[in-house]
């Protein structure tokens, strides 16, 4: 009985895209599967035509030898390597059910997809660090060492779990697939492979040092540099500093959390900070000078108005902190704290009674509050 053209079974033409023919063949695979036709007799063999007809369109090499010859491509070894089951183009009803199953399906539970059945080494994982820093270290910046306990690539075997000279074979459970799959009822159910763990492989002779995993645990000492303008929270990726993958597999990243920890005098919001600064009640009222501290480490002049009053705010620009990424620098700002004096002499209280005598008259707007608040109070008497 001939052949019929693929692209037909399909419903498609000879042009259609790669999107398109898996849109068709979704489609089709979903009509005709045997679980949904159990009283059409040939709906497995229908269903295994269109399994066929796309496992030799999805492939590049395979369609462009069909296109030219037509089924002849895949007949007599015209193909170069059998028909699309390796010289079974009908293939077997397993076969055909996991192609759909890993079309269908493999985007949402980590099928092969096309990739022919070999598994890829599994990657190792990726690595958290939380580093503590000084204010002063995130506005300057800093390179700090620090020891991170991973997992490092076996030096014994190369990473590839087996002793030297061994190689790792395909695991008779899954037949390399890294996955095994069993019928409950309608369903189909896939499940990692507990003898190869997902790795499609096994080793036999396993290396002595690591196990056969191809990886050994070990601290390691990393130089890191920190940017200045950094803050709590910020994210720094180290890539390939991570765990080294199972058998030879990728390596994770190394991602550093950066804390940083309280300052005893500078309050920090973004790029701007601000602190407290205490200033005498004489240098408050006459006005004058004083020194501040600033997050460089050195000390920078501020002129204090006379009349002053404690909460006055004063900004210092491009005294703050840098920012992360560019773009300036932020200000300081300061607040000032007029101090009462204490602990004081005979003469000295002598002399503030009689500074306050005299500051009735200098001093109107405290006098009309009192006189409001005086008022107040006699209202509410009578």
């Amino acid at each position: 009985m001939a052949k019929r053209d693929y692209y037909e079974i399909l419903g498609v033409g000879k042009g259609a895209s790669a999107d398109e023919l898996k849109k068709a063949y979704r489609a089709k695979a979903k009509e005709l599967h045997p679980d949904r036709n159990s009283d059409v007799p040939d709906a497995e063999a229908r269903f295994k035509e269109v399994n066929e007809a796309y496992d030799v369109l999805k492939d590049a090499d395979k369609k462009a030898a069909y296109d030219r010859f037509g089924h002849a491509a895949f007949e007599g070894g015209m193909g170069g390597g059998g028909g699309p089951r390796g010289g079974h183009p009908q293939g077997d009803f397993a076969s055909a059910f996991s192609d759909v199953f890993d079309d269908l399906f493999g985007d949402f539970m980590g099928g092969r997809g096309g990739g022919g059945g070999r598994q890829r080494a599994a990657r190792g994982s990726d690595l958290r660090y939380n580093l503590r820093i000084r204010l002063e270290d995130a506005y300057s910046g800093l390179q700090k060492t620090i020891n991170v306990p991973t997992s490092v690539s076996c030096s014994s075997c190369s990473g590839t779990g087996a002793e030297s000279g061994a190689e790792p074979t395909a695991c008779p459970t899954c037949s390399g697939m890294g996955k095994v799959r069993a019928q409950q009822g309608f369903f189909t159910v896939e499940r990692t492979c507990p003898t190869c763990g997902g790795l499609g492989q096994i080793i036999k002779n396993p290396c002595k040092v690591c196990g056969g995993a191809g990886r050994v645990e070990k601290d390691r000492t990393l130089n890191v540099n920190i940017p200045a303008g950094v803050e709590t929270g910020t994210r720094i990726r180290l890539a390939g500093e991570g765990e080294a993958g199972l058998r030879g597999g990728p390596t994770g990243d190394l991602y550093i959390f950066v804390e940083v920890m309280d300052h005893p005098i500078f309050q920090r919001e973004g790029v701007h900070l601000s602190c407290h600064v205490p200033v005498s009640m004489t240098t408050a009222a006459l006005g004058g000078e004083i020194e501040v501290p600033t997050i460089d480490g050195g000390r920078s002049r501020v002129k204090v108005p006379a009349g002053s009053q404690s909460g006055k705010q004063m900004r210092l620009r491009s005294k703050g902190m840098p920012a992360l990424r560019g773009g300036g620098t932020g200000d300081m700002f300061i607040e000032l704290a007029v101090e009462t004096p204490v602990n004081l002499t005979s003469r000295q209280k002598e002399l503030l009674r009689e500074f306050e005598k005299l500051s009735e008259h200098n001093n109107p707007e405290s006098s009309s509050f009192f006189t409001k608040v005086k008022g107040f109070w006699d209202g509410m008497k009578s």
